[in-house]
């Protein structure tokens, strides 16, 4: 017979033992240390079923409650031997029952362990197709939000919390723990915080990182030398980007000399038009045709160009929807005489043709 292609608990109909087991396996490999891998697909389970992740949360509290239990029967000191009192002989009786059925969970979530992962690897990565955007649940509770087109890859160990963002732009809500950092790489750019609000926007040659809740450390990967110089901040906070704070980072050239780091403070009004793809709009305030037409490019499977740096450079503000192309197109045509040119999988903007009158952005 076919082996299956879940684990027995993973399914919507799958027995309540079935997915307690289950969540067994998970405690036990989170408390080893999960791999990218194996994190995506505990994500994976915890999404399928409600009853999935209160299985795991009340398997958790039984497995806390019992090493607090154990640790204060170390701290105290031996007693004299007497006779048990019936009620004393009962709690005995019980925990020799708890540590039974512990012990018969355990061995059989290796037995799982072994049937699971002799299956073929899945695939390590959150991913969004263009156009997408994907709310993640982490292990630890934290919320990882994808832009279009963004992939991010994660491991959580006991000691810290780390996401790799391979493309694009994620928006994370930090769950806080102090003894676990959550720790964001893209590229160069190390981010680390322990329990806030912040979006990291990887692109070609640059990342921006922007907080909205907190503070984050930026360092960078490998010398783990600090990406902010000394600055007016809370004592004990130097080096650190606070809320309403957005960092440049230029990552091309970084392995021959130091580049400089741009920090700016927000208003709302800025930090909302930076995040208004959360809501799939696109606000833009006096910006370059340029960096409008690769934020529609990111959305949209029909690509812009513009075929003159002039035009490039041409500055405009608006607010669309994020698949809007269309609004865009005719904004520019009509408004402002741009000259349209559709091809099948492109539309070329050029400027104005010099007999049409023009009118300023």
């Amino acid at each position: 017979m076919d082996s299956p292609s879940h684990p027995p608990g993973t399914g919507a109909g799958s027995t309540r033992a079935e997915v307690e087991a289950t969540a067994a396996v998970w405690l036990s490999l989170r408390d080893r240390g999960l791999s990218p891998a194996e994190t995506a697909e505990f994500v994976r389970w915890l999404q399928v079923d409600p009853g999935h992740a209160a299985a795991f949360g009340e398997l958790d509290r039984t497995w806390r409650d019992l090493d607090r239990a154990a640790a204060l029967r170390a701290m105290a000191p031996p007693e004299r031997p007497r006779a048990q009192h019936p009620s004393r002989q009962r709690r005995r009786d019980w925990n020799v029952r708890v540590s039974g059925w512990a012990a018969g969970l355990a061995a059989a979530a290796t037995v799982m362990v072994g049937v699971w992962f002799s299956l073929p690897s899945q695939d390590h990565t959150a991913e969004t197709a263009v156009g997408v955007l994907q709310k993640l649940d982490l292990p630890d509770g934290s919320v990882a939000l994808l832009n279009t087109d963004s992939a991010i890859d994660a491991a959580f160990t006991a000691r810290e919390r780390r996401v790799r963002i391979i493309r694009g732009e994620v928006f994370f809500t930090v769950i806080p723990e102090a003894a676990r950092p959550f720790i964001v790489t893209a590229g160069p750019v190390v981010v680390r915080a322990v329990g806030t609000a912040f979006n990291v926007r990887r692109q070609a040659g640059v990342v921006e990182v922007l907080v909205t809740e907190g503070r984050v450390r930026l360092t960078e990967a490998g010398s783990g030398r600090s990406l902010l110089a000394v600055r007016a901040v809370p004592e004990g906070e130097s080096g650190s980007l606070g809320a309403g704070e957005r960092a440049v980072v230029p990552t091309a050239g970084r392995n021959t000399a130091p580049v400089p780091v741009g920090v700016a403070a927000l208003d709302q009004a800025a930090v909302r038009r930076h995040l208004a793809w959360q809501e799939r709009r696109l606000e833009f305030d006096e910006a370059p045709l340029a960096e409008i037409v690769g934020q529609f490019n990111r959305h949209n499977r029909v690509r812009l160009t513009i075929d003159d740096p002039e035009l490039s450079r041409q500055r405009f503000s608006g607010v669309f929807r994020a698949d809007g192309q269309e609004s865009l197109l005719r904004l520019l045509q009509n408004d402002f005489g741009v000259q349209v040119e559709r091809r099948p999988d492109e539309v070329v903007l050029r400027p104005a043709s010099p007999d049409r009158p023009r009118r300023e952005p």
